[in-house]
């Protein structure tokens, strides 16, 4: 579940298309939260976030049910279903407007007044707008695209813990236990 919520994470600062490296300028003036909403209304990035995480979703149930299949060929149907059901809640149930606030201190660290008030004439331009209209398609391909390489991380992430938890289980078996007299020591 925690990778789950790693890649939501990762996905959501992904698709905020303020990607531009700047910090403030000194002598700028500070973005104020109403700034930053304006920009988040001008990007339309509550209604980006869904679209993303509703993407994200479909990614993340096909490999769910790819590695639940491989790994344990005896799950059934039901099973797989009810680990996507899961998942399509976890997602629907996350806190968007919540999760935008908490992003607002972060922009404001990272952008004056001057670099907010410029994305908002961006994203308010007909390039802003497409860019904004095409996010949600770049993202989804993009997932495809890495998609293989994603879940052959996964697999290797998965041998190494399988790995570590197999040496422990093999120490924990050689190790005697210990006596009385040791354990007061």
């Amino acid at each position: 579940m925690k990778r789950h919520s790693a890649v939501l994470t990762i996905i959501v600062l992904l698709a905020s298309p303020a990607f531009a490296q700047l910090a403030p300028s000194t002598g700028d003036a500070a973005a104020s939260k109403e700034d930053i909403q304006k920009l988040f209304e001008v990007m339309q990035i509550h209604q980006q976030m869904r679209q993303v995480m509703d993407a994200m979703m479909k990614q993340q149930t096909a490999m769910i049910d790819e590695t639940l299949k491989k790994r344990y060929p005896q799950t059934s149907a039901d099973k797989i279903a009810r680990a996507n059901r899961m998942i399509v809640e976890t997602v629907k149930d996350m806190p968007m407007d919540a999760m935008l606030d908490d992003m607002i201190p972060i922009y404001q660290r990272h952008f004056s007044k001057t670099d907010i008030d410029a994305m908002s004439t961006f994203y308010a331009s007909p390039t802003g707008q497409k860019m904004m209209r095409e996010m949600p398609s770049l993202t989804s391909e993009s997932m495809q695209a890495s998609y293989a390489r994603m879940q052959k991380q996964m697999d290797v992430i998965q041998q190494k813990a399988e790995q570590i938890v197999k040496e422990d289980q093999e120490k924990q078996k050689s190790t005697p236990p210990a006596t009385p007299s040791q354990q007061k020591n």
